[in-house]
């Protein structure tokens, strides 16, 4: 029986729903690969609003037919094509639901990603410190991150900022700038190296040295509770010049500092002839003439009894001393057990000789730790360390292992001349020598020292890891190089045993043989029981 379509209008309508299923079928798999993120489309919105159009022009091409032929519909549906036509229309079906269902489910995931994230990890690796969480949700104010991320990988610093954006409940906002591409930008905001965060709130600033929740949450700390961190610069005695800019002055260093939010002053020891009470730290950049021994007593004193002191002093040839005495490097020996040698480094690594190559630093040590490049410092002086009693040295930067480099105690080729320079075992300290030290007093003081004051003027401290040095040393010595503990998370470590011999040998004979037999048996079933039914 002919069971064609006798009314034009329907052959339109069938037309019409053909033209909409495959326009839904593309839609439909474009807006699944945009839900999924495989696929980035500035109108998107268009085509989940084109699917479901074409999707209900689809159903009603289909309705309108059954109306206008509804003989030819039930014929359809009860003869022998029904029958035969059955597994692709179920076929089609099926696909068309899955690809409705499939949009559906990752639609779905993408909203529930952000109100919330799911961690289904045993130790819950994937979810913020309960101390980083309960931070980050009683914010008083929007936070705003601003990342300086050059060649640092940003993946783990991403993924920690998306999970404070969603405990935020939109109170935390976050944005990654490369310095190198911007650098007015990382000047800016006092970043000195890659990896940096900037937090903002309320019109202040902290710096966290990295992406680690327990130094944002120590950053965020300081936001929230601000006090007033003020450092001194020893004066009088040609030291670098804080006020300056250029050249051998220390601008970029203050900037930087204060950028922090750390008061920078000046001291006069001379003329006052006492340590300000509100003194986090004291630094000692690059004197040219020697303290007195009255200024070395008090600052000596003043780190017994738990103060910082940041050292900074260049080799004995680029100063005024003489054969005079120096009371600073005389307390540093005798009480810190941190020795001054009268030399300059010799790098054979570096490009010039008299700039040696901080490249080997303490990973464990609060100043170091977060270090990511080498430090480059021309014309400094090798430090010895040796034990104290009560007192804990810390070798922090030296000179490469795998280079030459030694103290060389024969200050010509520094006069201008045009001397050569060689090593002398019999005077000359052979490397890797130390560059950096600090040492602690058991119950508090601490004491760091470097051999140069040039690394970081202003010349020098934006090269390589220069100014992170310097920042690192004067924010660890007024107190501020620990961050905050949040709760650890340990992964539960599960331990597969893989089967006996006898075992292995079953699974793989199930897998080549059993699977493939069944799959075989179920044929043949199936083929009998139509023969039977005929």
């Amino acid at each position: 029986m002919n069971t064609g379509p006798q009314n034009p209008k329907s052959k339109i309508a069938l037309y019409v729903s053909l033209a909409a299923f495959i326009a839904a079928l593309f839609t439909g798999i474009v807006t699944l690969l945009v839900n999924m993120e495989a696929l980035t489309l500035e109108n998107a919105d268009q085509y989940r609003l084109a699917l479901q159009i074409s999707a209900a022009l689809a159903v009603l091409g289909v309705a309108v037919y059954a109306i206008l032929e509804p003989e030819h519909v039930r014929t359809l549906l009860s003869g022998r094509q029904a029958r035969y036509g059955s597994n692709a229309f179920i076929t089609i079906l099926a696909f068309i639901g899955i690809v409705i269902i499939a949009n559906y489910l990752v639609e779905t995931n993408n909203k529930i990603k952000e109100a919330a994230t799911w961690d289904l990890t045993e130790g819950k690796l994937n979810t913020l410190s309960p101390e980083l969480e309960t931070a980050i949700k009683e914010l008083p104010a929007p936070l705003n991150a601003i990342a300086f991320y050059s060649q640092v990988p940003v993946d783990s610093a991403r993924d920690l900022f998306e999970k404070m954006e969603v405990a935020s409940s939109g109170k935390f906002t976050f944005r990654f700038v490369d310095p190198v591409a911007d650098p007015l930008a990382a000047k800016e905001y006092g970043v000195t190296g890659d990896g940096k965060i900037v937090l903002q709130m309320n019109g202040h600033t902290e710096i966290a040295a990295y992406a680690d929740e327990g130094e944002i949450l120590t950053a965020m700390n300081r936001l929230l509770n601000p006090e007033e961190r003020t450092v001194y610069f020893l004066a009088g005695h040609g030291e670098n010049d804080i006020n300056g800019s250029g050249g051998e002055a220390f601008g970029r260093a203050r900037e930087t500092l204060e950028k922090k939010n750390i008061t920078v002053k000046t001291l006069n020891l001379l003329a006052e002839n006492k340590i300000p009470q509100d003194a986090k730290a004291i630094i000692i950049a690059g004197p040219s003439k020697p303290i007195s021994p009255t200024e070395a007593g008090l600052l000596n004193g003043y780190a017994l009894r738990g103060g910082s002191l940041v050292i900074l002093e260049n080799p004995l040839p680029l100063t005024d001393f003489g054969d005079a005495e120096d009371p600073l490097a005389a307390f540093l020996e005798n009480d810190w057990g941190l020795r001054l040698r009268n030399d300059f480094v010799v790098d054979t690594s570096s490009q010039s000789i008299q700039v040696a190559v901080g490249a080997q630093i303490d990973p464990a040590h609060p100043v170091t730790s977060t270090m990511l490049l080498s430090t480059f410092m021309p014309l400094t002086r090798s430090i010895e360390m040796s034990a104290r009693e009560g007192f804990t040295q810390t070798e922090l930067m030296r000179t490469d292992s795998n280079s030459q480099s030694w103290g060389e105690t024969d200050f010509t080729p520094l006069q201008g001349s045009a001397a050569s320079v060689a090593f002398d075992p019999a005077t000359d300290s052979i490397g890797p020598l130390v560059l950096v030290a600090a040492s602690e007093k058991a119950d508090g003081g601490k004491v760091l020292v470097i051999g140069s004051s040039t690394f970081a003027t202003d010349e020098y401290f934006d090269a390589y890891g220069n100014g992170d040095l310097f920042v690192n040393s004067v924010t660890w010595a007024a107190g501020q190089g620990k961050s905050l503990d949040v709760t650890p998370k340990d992964p539960t470590i599960r331990t597969f045993t893989p089967p006996s011999q006898v075992g292995g040998l079953l699974v793989n004979i199930g897998a080549a043989c059993l699977i493939p037999l069944i799959v075989i048996g179920l044929g043949i079933a199936v083929w009998v029981s139509r023969r039977r039914r005929g």
